[in-house]
C-alpha cells in the first residue's frame, strides 16, 4: 500500500508518462488514478508506466496501466494453469502451483473423477478465470505453493522449474533442495516402509513395540472374521441340515399317505 508522499510522486508520473504521449492530464485525474493504483507494489506500477510509454500509441488509461500490471503479476493463463491443475491430480507428482489453480481444481476433480475431461476443463477454466479476476480487482498478489507427490526425484526437478520461473523465492528453493537432497529416512522409516516392501530393518524399541502391537491387532482382527465366517458356515449347514431333514419328513408322510 503506497503512502501519501508515494501517491504524490505517482500522480507526477504519470502526468509525465501522459506528456511522453502525447497527452496532458490533469493534476487531479492524475491523482485519482495514482490512489486507484495505490494497492499495487511500486515497482509493479513503475514497470507498467514503463511498458505504456513503450507500447501505447493512444490515450493514457487507467484501464491500460492496470492491464499490463496484471499481464506482470506472475499468473500463469488459462491453458498453463489447466496443465498445472492436470499434473496436481498425479499423487506422484510434485506441483508448484497458485491458490487460484488450488480452488478452481477443487471444483473441477470431481468431473475429472468421473471420466469427463472436457466437462472438468470447462469447469477449471470458468472458475479459475473468476477467481483471478477477484483476486486481481481486490490488488491481491499471486502466491506459489508446494503440493509434494510421492516421486523424490519429482519433488526436486518441480523445485528448481519454479526457481528457475521465480515462482518461488532462491531461498526457500535452496532450502527444499538441500532437505531433500540431503534429507535421509531415518531406521523407524525404513522400518515402518518395510511392512509394505518386505526388506527388514531393526527399529527402535519404541516402533519396534508399537510394530508388534500393529502385527498383533491385525492378527487378532483376522482371526476373530475366520471364527465368525466358520459360525456363520456351522449355521447355514444346520440350517440347510433341518430344511432337508423336513423335507425328507414331508416326502415320506406324502408316500404313507398316498399308499
Amino acid at each position: 500500500m503506497l503512502s501519501s508522499n508515494d501517491i504524490a510522486d505517482l500522480a507526477m508520473a504519470i502526468c509525465a508518462t501522459a506528456e511522453t504521449l502525447g497527452q496532458t492530464i490533469s493534476a487531479g485525474a492524475a491523482k485519482i488514478m495514482a490512489e486507484d493504483l495505490a494497492c499495487f507494489e511500486e515497482q509493479v506500477i513503475g514497470d507498467a508506466l514503463r511498458a505504456c510509454r513503450r507500447e501505447l500509441t493512444g490515450k493514457l488509461t487507467l484501464a491500460a496501466i492496470l492491464q499490463r500490471i496484471q499481464a506482470a503479476d506472475g499468473r500463469p493463463g488459462k491453458d498453463e494453469a489447466w496443465s498445472i491443475a492436470l499434473a496436481s491430480n498425479d499423487e506422484f507428482d510434485t506441483v508448484v502451483m497458485t491458490e487460484e489453480i488450488m480452488q478452481a481444481m477443487t471444483s473441477a476433480r470431481p468431473i475429472l473423477n468421473a471420466g469427463d475431461k472436457v466437462g472438468a476443463r470447462m469447469a477449471f477454466l470458468s472458475t479459475y478465470e473468476r477467481l483471478v479476476d477477484d483476486a486481481r480487482k481486490q490488488g491481491i498478489p499471486v502466491k506459489w505453493s508446494i503440493s509434494y507427490g510421492f516421486d523424490s526425484q519429482r519433488r526436486l526437478a518441480a523445485i528448481e522449474e519454479a526457481a528457475r520461473l521465480k515462482r518461488i523465492p532462491p531461498q526457500i528453493a535452496q532450502e527444499h533442495v538441500a532437505r531433500l537432497t540431503y534429507e535421509q529416512p531415518t531406521n523407524d522409516g525404513k522400518a515402518i516402509a518395510g511392512l509394505l516392501t518386505g526388506t527388514v530393518v531393526q527399529p527402535s524399541m519404541d516402533i519396534r513395540c508399537k510394530i508388534d502391537e500393529l502385527k498383533a491387532n491385525i492378527k487378532k482382527s483376522s482371526d476373530q472374521k475366520k471364527a465368525e465366517l466358520n459360525r456363520q458356515r456351522e449355521a447355514i449347514t444346520i440350517d440347510l441340515q433341518e430344511r432337508q431333514a423336513k423335507a425328507q419328513a414331508a416326502l415320506a408322510a406324502l408316500k404313507e399317505k398316498q399308499a
